[in-house]
């Protein structure tokens, strides 16, 4: 099987990535590398060039001062500019079948007869006031975000999300049929491949006396910083003896520093060392925390588990499909305070053999369900058979050929 794989940057380049990407870059590579391994031949066509706009500039600026939000990558002249680019490579191509790993931007104009794939954690018209850079938009790009959405959807013949949340969420906002759907959980992007008798060994390593709470993210507020912050405090309080390790961030506090956390910064993992020294974090670690207040998925969670590291987080987006309760830890009501995190991490702490058990079963649902060997064996099937023509969706928009315009760039694009 031949795929071309869209992206708007460089798959095979993980130095160019900028740090706030590199989660969803990071997939991407893994995704390609899933495939390869399979027995794929991967043409990439990537990265796309973006048409650069000063008015954007300008929008985003007086759209500040209304107080709202703009994105200018939904404006209608992005995805054709991208389409253009892939159709020129797909008409020298031999691919069987088109996947972009990103979003649904640069398909949404794309004209191909060939079987098309989006594979992605979650639509964006599903961030809308859930992540803070798609909250309170402005009107104009509310109604370009659903219609380049929309045309990209009408175009694909799979969506593989990660998530149940995801997956509803993309039937109630734009009527996807759930036939295009599939649910294929991720793995993450850099996680040990440990066999059982290794795990076992780093589980039997970890003393019951303190509790150690691994923090990791790069945004403190919308990770849950200062819940996780609160939970270690109480915990101490109760006599839980608690340490709280904080990766990728610097914490904040009202006062004193208090003694039980422990800031790391945030680690290179491109470095040897940075490698090093994040998976003995995650091996020595009780609990990885995460009381995040908006994620699609929690790769976090993954990448925790696959050490043997069970989780605490909040059950908002995604997280519900990864976190099962006693399995791999628990996902608790967004509601939830720092009593209920700490009254669970205590119960389970004072019986240690029940935390063993935890942790290496968090392991074995890490294998079975959340590795991306788990992902490969769902997903090529999956592409198989679109490929084969036993499973192309009767739902796609045929997509007609595209018309001559003296100036195509200058054409109104998506209708708001």
């Amino acid at each position: 099987m031949r795929i071309a794989y869209a992206t708007t940057y460089d798959v095979r380049d993980r130095a160019s990535w900028p740090r706030r990407h590199l989660g969803l870059y990071g997939a991407g590579q893994k995704i390609a590398e899933l495939l390869q391994s399979a027995g794929a031949e991967l043409e990439f066509l990537g990265p796309l060039e973006r048409r650069r706009v000063p008015i954007t500039r300008l929008k985003w600026l007086l759209y500040q001062r209304l107080g709202q939000s703009y994105y200018s990558p939904v404006e209608p002249w992005v995805a054709p500019y991208y389409a253009r680019q892939l159709e020129a490579q797909l008409a020298r191509s031999k691919a069987d079948l088109l996947l972009c790993p990103e979003n649904a931007i640069p398909l949404a104009r794309v004209r191909t007869a060939l079987p098309t794939v989006l594979w992605t954690d979650a639509l964006l018209g599903s961030l809308v006031n859930f992540y803070p850079y798609l909250t309170n938009l402005c009107p104009e790009t509310r109604r370009r975000l659903h219609a380049v959405e929309k045309a990209a959807l009408e175009r694909c013949d799979r969506v593989i999300l990660t998530s149940q949340w995801a997956a509803q969420s993309a039937i109630a906002l734009y009527g996807l049929p759930a036939d295009k759907i599939r649910i294929i959980p991720r793995g993450a992007s850099r996680a040990q491949d440990l066999a059982q008798s290794e795990v076992e060994a780093l589980i039997a390593q970890r003393p019951s006396n303190p509790c150690r709470l691994l923090f990791l993210g790069v945004d403190w507020e919308r990770k849950g910083g200062p819940l996780a912050l609160e939970v270690a405090q109480t915990l101490n309080q109760q006599g839980v003896k608690t340490e709280l390790w904080v990766v990728g961030c610097e914490p904040k506090w009202v006062g004193d520093r208090p003694s039980f956390v422990r800031s790391f910064g945030f680690i290179d993992r491109a470095t040897p060392e940075g490698e090093a020294q994040f998976a003995h974090l995650l091996s020595t670690a009780h609990f990885l925390i995460f009381p995040t207040k908006a994620d699609t998925f929690g790769v976090a969670i993954s990448e925790a588990n696959a050490a043997g590291l069970p989780c605490v987080a909040a059950a908002v987006g995604g997280i519900p499909t990864v976190l099962q309760t006693d399995i791999n830890g628990r996902a608790f009501p967004v509601e939830a305070t720092a009593i209920d995190y700490a009254q669970y991490i205590a119960a389970v702490m004072a019986d240690y053999p029940r935390y063993q058990a935890l942790a290496l079963s968090a392991w074995q649902h890490y294998r079975q369900h959340l590795s991306w060997n788990a992902a490969q064996q769902q997903a090529w099937g999956y592409l198989q058979e679109l490929v084969t023509g036993g499973d192309r969706s009767a739902t796609s928009t045929p997509i007609p050929p595209r018309p001559r315009r003296l100036l195509p760039t200058l054409s109104k694009g998506f209708r708001t």
